[in-house]
């Protein structure tokens, strides 16, 4: 797969679910659509409270996985909280991103600050990649931020990228991209690869991506709003497309 690699998050299929009994909508149909449609990952982000993705739903993905082992499984989470590191130890996903949302939090809304947690991502890092995980870091556009994260042996950030969506429809939007692009750059000098994910959708994706070197992308939210009227399959394949740049 060439291009930008799209990992479909299936969080708000779970949240619907969640809203009835039963398994409709089942988040394992909702996640081989995404794969039959081309997504090269599917990431789950399991929070304490479980309001969403439900434990059993982390082995479901899993096992749906091995059916594709060209595509990836990403968790998403805070290793401090809840039982992301029981979900990282018993299903060894591909890539684990480290987020630092709290039990309160609707969403994520900030990245780590890596040097006052260094210790503590340092050991957590050690183990996942001891279990065969790539790590990924959750951290907000400021180049600085990034500067720490080798120390702790991450291969990866994920650029929080809520703030470039907000100014994508401001004045200021060249501004707010050039840092994104500062912080892809210097991740990448430092060797590291870059990920992105929040708030990205149909509308400000293509621009993002003129970010050289961006490895993946997570969607979840927009592309399932997307889907509720261009279907499930139909809302990935643009997404893919302009991944692809197609």
């Amino acid at each position: 797969m060439s291009g930008t690699k799209l990992s479909v998050n299936v969080n708000k299929v779970a949240l619907l679910r969640n809203s009835r009994q039963g398994d409709v909508p089942s988040v394992v149909e909702m996640a081989r659509l995404a794969l039959e449609a081309g997504a090269a990952g599917i990431t789950v982000h399991p929070r304490p409270d479980e309001r969403h993705i439900r434990a059993h739903d982390v082995d479901d993905v899993a096992a749906l996985l091995k059916d594709w082992p060209d595509r990836e499984f990403n968790i998403e989470g805070n290793p401090m909280e809840g039982r992301f590191m029981e979900h990282c130890r018993r299903v060894r996903p591909h890539q684990c991103t480290l987020v630092p949302d709290s039990v309160d939090q609707s969403t994520s809304d900030h990245g780590w600050d890596v040097q006052a947690h260094s210790a503590f991502l340092g050991g957590i890092v050690a183990e996942l990649k001891e279990l065969g995980c790539r790590v990924s870091i959750f951290v907000d556009p400021e180049p600085e931020r990034v500067d720490p994260v080798p120390e702790v042996g991450a291969d990866r950030i994920e650029l929080y990228t809520e703030a470039y969506a907000i100014a994508h429809l401001r004045s200021d939007f060249e501004a707010t991209w050039a840092r994104f692009a500062a912080t892809a750059e210097r991740a990448q000098d430092l060797g590291l690869g870059v990920n992105a994910g929040h708030d990205l959708n149909l509308d400000n994706l293509a621009s993002f991506l003129k970010i050289d070197g961006v490895l993946e992308v997570s969607i979840g939210h927009a592309l399932t709003a997307d889907a509720l009227r261009l279907g499930y399959a139909e809302a990935v394949g643009r997404y893919l497309a302009l991944c692809r740049n197609d």
